[in-house]
């Protein structure tokens, strides 16, 4: 999975299935509420981090072969 853009900054894992309002996890990306709202601010290397965890855990929707 390619997380970088063309001037290699790192893709946002938003596929527009949001469920952040009273989810503590968002379940379309697997983002937190805290890493959803704080991602425009965040260096490529916490980016990075935030994509590991949720590709390693595997269970928000983007990761499912059928949305």
């Amino acid at each position: 999975m390619n997380i970088y853009l063309k001037d290699d900054t790192v893709d946002s894992p938003c596929i527009g299935i949001c469920s952040t309002l009273f989810d503590d996890v968002c379940r379309g990306c697997g983002r937190t509420i805290l890493e959803v709202s704080n991602w425009v601010a965040m260096d490529a290397t916490e980016k990075k981090k935030v994509w590991e965890r949720i590709t390693a855990e595997g269970t928000a929707m983007r990761f499912k072969d059928s949305i």
